[in-house]
């Protein structure tokens, strides 16, 4: 299961990459926040099931999930996590789809699209499918009864 830890203040997505991933200031941290505020080894992310729960590991500061601080918790998608100072969306499964296709769509000005395809906008963003004829409609041509109750 693919999960991503989306910095709240801005700036690229954390992969959680492995099963169980431990954030902390020390460097063999597999997510490492290099800030005095964040403990050596702070927490530990696991996934689980479709779920990713998290173990505060005894940080000082203290682990928080949307606002409240926890020992243990089973995040869902979207929650927000607080370690110390740093704040994540958390996004994995359908979520996760979700802002990756939100990423690929763009907004195009309308006088822009006229200008790079020489037709006006209203013929552009016209659904083309309207002017298609519809398909055909066949007779199943197959009996509607096993053959064990024909015998009947």
């Amino acid at each position: 299961m693919r999960a991503q830890l989306v910095p709240l203040e801005g700036g690229s997505p954390v992969e959680v990459a492995k099963e169980m991933t431990v954030i902390g200031r020390q460097e063999d941290c597999d997510i490492r926040l290099d800030h005095k505020s964040v403990s050596k080894m702070h927490c530990i992310l696991v996934k689980t099931d479709g779920l990713i729960v998290l173990r505060d590991l005894g940080s000082t500061n203290g682990t928080r999930v949307n606002g409240t601080r926890v020992r243990r918790a089973a995040m869902l998608p979207n929650d927000k996590l607080s370690v110390a100072q740093f704040h994540f969306r958390v996004l994995f499964g359908a979520a996760l789809t979700a802002a990756e296709q939100s990423d690929k769509t763009q907004r195009v000005d309308p006088a822009e699209l006229q200008q790079v395809t020489g037709k006006p906008a209203e013929d552009v963003l016209m659904d083309s499918s309207a002017d298609q004829p519809m398909p055909e409609v066949y007779r199943n041509v197959l009996p509607d009864v096993y053959p064990e109750d024909r015998k009947k």
